[in-house]
């Protein structure tokens, strides 16, 4: 394992790392050698939403160390993308809560243009502020918060399988260039 590769996957609310997004973003990290540090948390009730920035920047703060990093995050995760401006990490940022003018802020502030991927049924996301904020952005037309899609399962793992190639892409190109 090369000890300068590591990155945080960081979950949602409701959507753990064993979900099918990040499961198969820790398998792209893993193949290029590098470490996969998983958060798995409780998130308390915060009502206020600096409150629930801070939070979410401490628990991935106590994994993130000293060390440099890619962040991955699904959702509530995007939360922390103050910190990756703040240390100037590449980020990959699925389902980010767009809606939030306290996010855009962050993302907007990024060193390195995170991966931002999204669904257009998705009241959380806006494409448009989403290629405003970086080059690097996936939507995927009629899919929801969770990047599911109506009809067949077939279609939903034909997304995963997408995001999974974005990830892998940006690993490649801009976490770990080769």
């Amino acid at each position: 394992m090369d000890a300068s590769r590591v990155a945080v996957l960081i979950p949602g609310l409701g959507y753990t790392a064993q979900g099918p997004l990040l499961a198969y973003a820790r398998l792209a990290v893993e193949r290029r050698d590098a470490e996969a540090r998983v958060i798995d948390w409780s998130p308390p009730d915060l009502k206020d939403p600096v409150e629930q920035v801070v939070w979410v920047s401490e628990q991935v703060s106590a994994v993130l160390g000293a060390d440099r990093a890619v962040l991955i995050g699904k959702s509530l995760g995007s939360l922390a993308a103050g910190l990756a401006a703040r240390h100037a990490l590449p980020a990959v940022w699925l389902t980010p809560l767009l809606y939030r003018p306290d996010v855009v802020e962050t993302i907007a502030a990024a060193a390195h243009p995170p991966l931002l991927v999204g669904g257009t049924r998705d009241r959380g996301w806006d494409g448009a502020v989403a290629r405003r904020l970086s080059p690097c952005v996936l939507e995927v037309p009629d899919a929801d918060h969770l990047l599911y899609v109506p009809g067949p399962v077939r279609r939903t793992a034909d997304v995963a399988g997408q995001v999974a190639e974005a990830i892998e892409d940006y690993l490649d190109s801009y976490a770990w260039p080769r």
